[in-house]
């Protein structure tokens, strides 16, 4: 696939056109204290997974409305302190999968936190099991346009109260050091990793690769490939309301919870992406108020960006913050 996109030196300058709405401070201030009503009630279950060189805790806490959602924490074989912290956000349709998929962050060293995506797990990997028992209005197959008639009512307000959550639970074990805590995630784990970075203040560094969920007046009109596309099927059906839609979604605008990103930031993006396009991934960078960002590009690469080549750039960059 050639480059579909803007050139690179018009992405580096490049400003996203979605516009913050009003109460958008507001609107996730009243969403994340509602959260907190209840009771986090973090539960880490010790798991036997035949390794030796972490362990493992199967893990349960409440997110958004009080419900379970699950994870698994690892922490290296023999922490007798608290350890550096990385909480990881999954990418779309997959879930937790099982715990020795997740051993390179234990590996250095660090503790791991991965969450669960609630209602995901059936499309790749080994599986999720946190169910989302929130109804919706009519809705195009997938997670995108589920409960877009409003933004209280829309999925991913969901999955970000999970994910602020998700970092509290994972914060509340005796052995990481919330001090220094990570966020980290690819594509829609990236765009989730935007979000916790714009609603959690005291994050020692985020690292979102190639990330989903940002730049919805571009990506919609220009990518035909899911699950972006999942919301130009629901708008076919739905005739006139693409205003009413990016309304809602200007709530989860990526862009707009890296206008208040307040940690140092390592972004990653490919110029051959057309599932999260560059300029849209450079629409959230750009907007990033950290002073302290930089970003990796992977000239001939689609969704898949960087791959283990990015893994290796967040271990070099992840040195100097945890």
């Amino acid at each position: 696939m050639a480059l579909f996109d803007l050139p690179l030196d018009e992405l580096r300058e490049y400003r996203s056109a979605s516009t913050a709405p009003e109460d958008f401070d507001a609107f996730w201030s009243k969403t994340l204290d509602e959260a907190r009503e209840h009771e986090l009630d973090a539960r880490f279950e010790p798991v036997d997974t035949g390794l030796s060189t972490v362990r493992v805790f199967d893990v349960t806490f409440a997110g958004f409305g009080g419900h379970p959602v699950k994870g698994w924490l690892t922490l290296p074989a023999g922490a007798d302190a608290p350890l550096p912290l990385v909480v990881e956000f999954i990418g779309y349709g997959g879930g937790r999968g099982l715990p020795h998929e997740h051993l390179l962050w234990a590996s250095t060293g660090r503790a791991h936190f991965v969450m669960d995506t609630r209602g995901q797990g059936s499309a790749w990997g080994a599986g999720g099991g946190t169910a989302d028992p929130v109804g919706g209005a009519p809705a195009y197959p997938g997670f995108m346009t589920r409960g877009m008639d409003a933004p209280e009512n829309y999925y991913y307000r969901r999955v970000f109260t999970d994910a602020v959550r998700a970092v509290e639970a994972a914060r509340s074990h005796p052995l990481t050091d919330a001090r220094r805590t990570v966020a980290v995630g690819a594509s829609q784990g990236g765009g989730i990793t935007l979000a916790v970075g714009g609603l959690v203040p005291d994050l020692a560094a985020v690292a979102p690769d190639v990330p989903f969920l940002c730049d919805f007046p571009r990506a919609t009109t220009l990518t035909d490939r899911n699950p972006y596309r999942e919301i130009g099927l629901y708008l076919k059906t739905h005739r006139g309301r693409f205003e009413d839609a990016l309304r809602t979604l200007s709530y989860f605008d990526g862009v707009h919870f890296a206008a208040r990103g307040t940690a140092p930031a390592l972004f990653s993006t490919a110029l051959e992406d057309q599932t999260c396009p560059p300029s849209t991934v450079f629409g959230a960078f750009n907007a990033w108020a950290h002073d302290d960002k930089a970003i990796e590009v992977y000239d001939f690469n689609d969704h898949e960006g960087g791959g283990p080549f990015q893994e290796a750039a967040k271990l070099r960059w992840m040195r100097a913050y945890i």
